[in-house]
């Protein structure tokens, strides 16, 4: 099977009208993007290496899923709606059942969030994909809708999405580094394999959180682009944090609990901040978009980030997130 027909079979869907921003999408050198009057696009792009980001003998479909979601990811992060993406696609040999089962997974989480494939590229080489995603956000007189990292205030309440840890909990045990019973390995490499994108919840947090992120390299090392961003410090209640692990029938040590919770990664959830007064709009947002939302510190003058427990006093440890180049 030749490059174009490959493109033709797995990733060129029947011919539809097209609609919204989307003008021009798979067959010409270039796809053509005209978003709505009184917005701008939001665009991001991201990198899955077999072997740094995925096992090599993940099932096609669930990779699908997550190439997508790490983008969908970035643009819940802005307040962004999506949509379309570009995919090129490195691969050893064209696998057709790898390949049906890939567009599978990645199709259906594209067709629920109504984000079409405008284009992108095949070659031969080692597995590799990488996706860039368009999405749009609203702009009115007073300026850009987007959720920026850079819009933290003193004062401001820090919260998360859904929950945290599950992910790296699973990646130690398939890296034999820790048992796990079988539920709990299924429960926890589902949140690693197959993670849900908030893009209902950052849509509903437009006008309402003052900065916002996703959490992909861990919850403390993604704060802290926040807080440089927003020159500003965070202090985090570890006794709200610790039980955003959600995996069950797993002996923890509290410490052991607290490092997956703030320093796992590969989580996707959203890590924003929103002034006090807007508390009840938060959980009406987690409500309308049927996230969990958990309140777990606040933002503060002071520069740096400090742990406290339930009491107040300071909490010692470290919590290093993820870096490619550490």
């Amino acid at each position: 099977m030749g490059e174009f027909d490959l493109i033709a079979r797995y990733f060129q869907r029947p011919q539809r009208p097209y609609t919204g921003a989307v003008r021009l999408g798979v067959g010409d050198d270039c796809a053509l993007l005209q978003p709505a009057p009184g917005t701008q696009l939001a665009i991001s792009s991201d990198m899955l290496v077999e072997g740094r980001h995925f096992f090599a003998d993940v099932d096609p479909a669930t990779l699908g899923h997550k190439a997508l979601t790490v983008n969908l990811s970035d643009l819940a992060a802005c307040g962004a709606r999506p949509l379309a993406f570009t995919l090129a696609l490195s691969l050893p040999q064209a696998d057709e059942a790898w390949l049906a089962a890939f567009a599978r997974g990645l199709f259906a989480l594209a067709d629920a969030h109504d984000c079409q494939l405008i284009g992108g590229d095949t070659t031969r080489g080692p597995l590799n994909i990488c996706i860039t995603i368009f999405g749009e956000v609203p702009v009115t007189e007073s300026g850009s809708r987007a959720l920026l990292r850079s819009g933290a205030r003193p004062g401001d309440e820090l919260w998360v999405s859904g929950t945290l840890g599950d992910a790296r909990l699973a990646l130690e045990a398939l890296q034999g580094r820790r048992q796990l019973p079988p539920a709990a390995l299924q429960a926890a490499r589902a949140r690693l394999e197959q993670p849900t994108p908030r893009v209902a919840l950052g849509l509903a947090l437009r006008g309402v959180a003052s900065a916002a992120l996703d959490v992909s390299d861990g919850l403390l090392g993604d704060l802290g682009h926040i807080l440089r961003a927003s020159a500003c410090g965070a202090r985090i209640d570890t006794a709200r944090a610790a039980p955003l692990l959600a995996t069950q029938g797993v002996a923890l040590g509290d410490n052991e609990r607290l490092s997956l919770v703030l320093a796992g990664g590969d989580d996707y959830e959203l890590l924003f901040t929103a002034p006090a007064s807007h508390a009840e709009a938060v959980v009406a947002a987690g409500l309308a978009s049927s996230t969990p939302v958990t309140r777990i510190g606040r933002i503060e003058a002071e520069p740096g980030l400090r742990l406290v427990d339930a009491a107040g006093r300071p909490v010692t440890g470290r919590y290093a997130s993820f870096d490619h180049f550490a």
